[in-house]
């Protein structure tokens, strides 16, 4: 056997499919099954059990999964150990919103594979959450309130929110000053999801209900200034409109907790040394973003 075929196999055990692993991998599906026929055949057991929806593990698999993956950890951390500082290689797959991703984190992005040549990166920029181990990613640039999961995260920033509504549309039904009349206003929204305001250092959790939907906060601003609804969102993203009184912000006594920004990625004993540089780096563009955040407060302040 040899790393190929170990770290292959482990591919497949944690997405649970040929396809994705091979997705991750970089390299199509019949390299990767005869990577893993190889491999049971120098090892004498049947480790996977394929069936239409995937490959699950046998009992001799799950025994073997552990031992694999921890000698192809060790061998990750070893081979960046002994690697010139500074020096990445391989393959990096990031995903990032496609909310600020291209116009804040792209270059952070593009620095990092700018001053390691050997690196190829590959970005993806969607609001939609993906499954990192799923669909092969090393990790994720995530802007929000972050679920309980089993995703390791660092908070690498933050932006404030603001709940906004159009002139026009406060004129016609009115600007909601509290939770309860805050609900029974239309919003627009990314799908189903649950909103919070706070009250005080109190959490409060809103249901809000809207007709207009799109998966893109870029979207969401566009209908926001149509009047449709109320909307919630990411002050640097509004910033002109506010600027311009084209949205004006509504219930500032309860207004959206702050969201983090965050780098995550899968769980596992260690992150690479990819993954931490890309965090560095995340928290150097942050910083200047939260400077600029803070400047523009004092000066509406004054």
């Amino acid at each position: 056997m040899d790393m190929e075929e170990l770290r292959t196999f482990v591919e497949v055990a944690d997405t649970g499919s040929v396809t994705a692993a091979a997705l991750r991998l970089s390299v199509s599906k019949s390299i990767v099954s005869r990577r893993l026929a190889r491999l049971e055949a120098d090892l004498g057991v049947q480790l996977l059990a394929r069936t239409t929806r995937g490959a699950g593990l046998t009992e001799a698999g799950i025994t073997f999964r552990e031992h694999a993956a921890k000698i192809c950890a060790e061998i990750d951390i070893a081979r960046e150990t002994i690697l010139p500082a500074g020096e990445l290689r391989g393959s990096f797959r990031i995903a990032a919103p496609l909310t600020f991703g291209p116009t804040h984190f792209a270059p952070v992005i593009a620095a990092m594979a700018r001053l390691n040549p050997q690196l190829q990166v590959r970005a993806c920029y969607t609001d939609r959450f993906v499954d990192l181990i799923g669909e092969g990613f090393d990790c994720a640039i995530r802007i929000g309130h972050l679920t309980d999961s089993t995703l390791l995260a660092r908070k690498v920033g933050y932006t404030p929110a603001l709940y906004v509504a159009t002139p026009e549309y406060i004129e016609r039904h009115g600007a909601p000053e509290t939770p309860e009349e805050f609900e029974k206003h239309d919003v627009v929204m990314q799908g189903t999801e649950t909103w919070l305001a706070l009250d005080g250092d109190k959490v409060i959790t809103l249901k809000p209900h809207g007709r207009f939907k799109a998966d893109n906060a870029v979207a969401l601003v566009a209908s926001a200034l149509a009047g449709i609804g109320l909307a919630g969102l990411p002050r640097e993203l509004i910033i002109e409109h506010l600027e311009s009184g084209a949205l004006v912000p509504v219930m500032k006594q309860y207004p959206p907790p702050t969201l983090g920004i965050y780098v995550v990625r899968p769980p596992g004993n260690h992150s690479s040394r990819k993954v931490r540089v890309l965090t560095e780096m995340m928290v150097a563009c942050c910083e200047g973003l939260c400077r600029g955040i803070m400047l523009r407060d004092a000066q509406w302040a004054a």
